[in-house]
């Protein structure tokens, strides 16, 4: 409160200083006409009265400074004209600089907390940059005459930059201005307008001046690259514009993006290609969650009007299944399609022996960027006992034959979610370890909540707030010892599946010997642009982060390879506003932007509408009425803020919001657009209704009631 009338105070003050200069039409005295009258009585006085006319000079040029108000060009002639070009330029630049500096305190004071609190998540990468380079950006403008002054001292005191900077760059920037017009103040007789002085060529002159820290900022990172890359001999020529090592999502997109751009592309993989996500991860448990699908809805067909059905498989069979869809989908990310894009695909294992030069196959490859793109792997973490089991992760649970008795997975984040959902409707004896006190830990409460009764009432077991503290063996599976309030609770397995995550791919490819840094998260370690320490060794997907998604890998993929293939001439920092994501359990949890968690968490102000699945018209058809809707927005108006689906084909719905989203469109804009009934994608739109509902204008309701009776008579 008190800080608050401080401010109060202040911006009276300000105001009312403001508003006498004006009300009393000071600014007459701060004419060319008015000095050009008065220069002689001036000079004069200054000749008696030099450092009190200094002193005076310097004063009424720091208030004038400090209230941005019009007058500081003539004031600068001026000092010219009463002090002479050393003396005038010494007054000015210092009078001037103090009262930037005074602008720049009170408004940082008045606004700055305010705008960063409402603007935070948007201003990181502002002032990310400006704690970075934001001298030189400074620089730069004060170098350049034609931006006003008062506009560069506000905006400046919203960003981080330091007060002690902000001083010294002005005092240097400004100076070559300053000194322009204090030499021209000092030939006054030759003046008829301030618009004299600055001429096209002089101003080309300063624009020329103001690029002059971009430059320099230029220099000192060729400067910067040649001692990282000192003791590296960069080839004359290379044998591709680019290569990627892993044929993922990422390394085959950023591939394709190279070879349509017609840029020569080497694509090195030392497995499969398609990489997790089509031969362990995404594709292979799709298929199987729709198997388990099946099954449960032959077991639950009293819902759909049907008395009994039964179903008769073996895992083997699905399984079989599981890798007929692969081949299916393996064409799409095959050798042959992208020798057939003019892509050199070549199997082995890659090694970085220089910045430029990969090691495979017992050739050596140079190219003038490098794309990694080597994925991740299960994390296996080092609990004792775990090695004496012979535990599945996601990668291997595909060898499975026959279905375990009884099957711990150990994880509840998504991929232990989806898999323990499958494997239970399959006719497995589930029991979920998760250390935190509910599963996907990720997403709110509520929606942590909905999966979790369904699994139960599934008959999985859910043992949340359960931390494995080691593993014994047993003639056939083993059990798992984990602590639970205080005491250890042991839990029987016959199978144990690790789905705890999964941890970049960093090992194995010369980058320790290189020097290429890894991050405090165990990835490798990337500017915004994509780039590692070595500017032209770029990184994208799950050993880049810092989502693990396909669709992210490829995201990244077209910042990576375009950066990797067009640098120094244009690069673009990677995009990660709009990141959605699913987990595919049934009902399936999707989500894009903020949570009310992360919101909460991030001091954000935020209003919720929620919209139950169960009232909707399809779901009710299809028995698949449960769930929510739930739409953060920003208090009063409809802009979105983030969305979180639960239920039915939530992976589906949730697109709509992203587009929203992506393209600044509000509920409304939703509200307003015709969705086909019945369908599931309803539910979005009446979300958006209730959002509408909730803020209907009861006054202007009334009145309409009073106009509508008057009509009836």
């Amino acid at each position: 409160m008190k800080s608050s009338l401080i401010r109060l105070v202040i911006l009276a003050m300000i105001g009312v200083l403001i508003g006498a200069y004006f009300w009393f039409d000071l600014g007459q005295y701060f004419s060319l006409d008015e000095l050009r009258q008065r220069r002689d009585q001036l000079l004069a006085f200054t000749d008696k009265n030099f450092w009190l006319m200094l002193a005076g000079f310097m004063l009424a040029y720091i208030v004038m400074a400090a209230l941005s108000l019009p007058g500081a060009a003539v004031l600068t002639l001026a000092g010219g004209a009463l002090f002479g070009l050393l003396a005038g330029t010494i007054a000015v630049s210092f009078a001037s600089s103090i009262g930037a500096t005074l602008v720049f305190l009170a408004a940082r004071f008045l606004f700055r907390d305010t705008i960063q609190r409402k603007f935070d998540k948007r201003l990181k990468a502002i002032n990310a940059g400006v704690e970075k380079d934001g001298a030189f950006y400074l620089l730069a403008l004060r170098l350049v005459p034609v931006f006003p002054f008062w506009v560069i001292n506000l905006v400046m005191a919203l960003t981080p930059i330091k007060t002690s900077t902000y001083y010294w760059v002005s005092q240097i920037g400004m100076l070559p201005a300053t000194i322009v017009y204090v030499n021209a103040g000092t030939q006054l007789s030759q003046i008829e307008s301030t618009g004299d002085i600055l001429s096209p060529g002089l101003i080309g002159a300063f624009v020329l001046l103001g690029l002059l820290p971009l430059i320099l900022r230029w220099v000192l990172r060729i400067l910067k690259n040649r001692k990282i890359y000192a003791g590296h001999v960069k080839p004359k020529s290379f044998d591709y514009n680019l290569v990627v090592i892993g044929a993922g999502s990422a390394g085959l997109v950023s591939s394709y993006i190279g070879a349509t751009i017609k840029a020569r592309v080497a694509l090195i993989e030392k497995n499969k290609m398609g990489g997790d996500c089509l031969n362990t991860g995404c594709v292979p448990s799709k298929a199987l969650l729709r198997t388990a699908r099946l099954v449960q809805e032959a077991r639950d067909s009293e819902r759909y009007g049907i008395k009994r059905m039964t179903s008769e498989f073996s895992l083997s069979d699905i399984m079989s299944r599981v890798r007929e869809v692969i081949t299916r989908i393996e064409p799409h990310d095959s050798p042959e399609r992208y020798r057939a894009m003019g892509v050199d695909v070549i199997h082995g294992e890659a090694r970085l022996v220089s910045p430029w030069a990969v090691e495979v196959a017992g050739k050596t490859l140079t190219a003038r960027s490098i794309i990694l793109a080597t994925g991740a792997e299960p994390l296996v973490p080092p609990i004792e006992g775990l090695d004496k089991v012979d535990y599945l992760t996601s990668d291997s649970v595909w060898e499975l034959d026959q279905l375990p008795r009884r099957l711990t997975v150990l994880g509840g984040g998504p991929i232990g979610a989806e898999l323990a959902q499958a494997f239970a409707r399959l006719g497995c004896s589930v029991t979920v370890v998760e250390m935190a006190d509910r599963m996907l830990p990720r997403e709110d409460p509520d929606a942590s909540e909905q999966l979790m009764r369904r699994l139960e009432h599934e008959g999985l077991t859910l043992a949340t707030s359960h931390k494995a503290l080691r593993f014994e063996a047993r003639e056939k599976g083993g059990r798992v010892i984990c602590k639970h309030e205080d005491r250890e609770v042991p839990i029987e397995f016959d199978r144990i599946l690790v789905a705890l995550g999964r941890k970049a791919r960093t090992q194995g490819f010369g980058l320790e010997q290189l020097g290429v840094r890894i991050s405090q998260r165990g990835t490798i370690e990337t500017d915004p642009f994509l780039r590692t320490n070595f500017p032209n060794i770029l990184v994208c997907g799950d050993v880049a982060g810092p989502y693990q998604f396909t669709h992210v890998a490829a995201h990244q993929a077209w910042f990576a390879s375009v950066n990797a293939l067009l640098s120094p001439f244009w690069s673009f920092r990677a995009d990660y506003r709009v990141i959605p994501w699913a987990t595919f359990t049934d009902p399936e949890v999707a989500r894009v932007g903020l949570s009310e968690t992360e919101a909460r968490e991030q001091e954000i102000d935020y209003e919720v509408t929620r919209y139950g699945i169960d009232d909707l018209d399809r779901a009710i058809a299809d028995s698949a009425d449960s769930g929510f809707v739930k739409v953060l927005t920003e208090p009063g108006n409809d802009k979105i803020l983030g969305a979180t689906i639960v239920g039915q084909h939530a992976g589906e719905l949730i697109a709509e919001f992203i587009l929203a989203m992506k393209h600044k469109l509000g509920l409304n804009k939703i509200l307003g657009t015709i969705h086909i009934y019945p369908t599931m994608n309803e539910a979005n739109k009446y979300a958006a209704g209730e959002w509408k509902k909730a803020r209907k204008p009861e006054g202007a309701l009334k009145l309409a009631e009073r106009f509508f009776r008057w009509r009836r008579g």
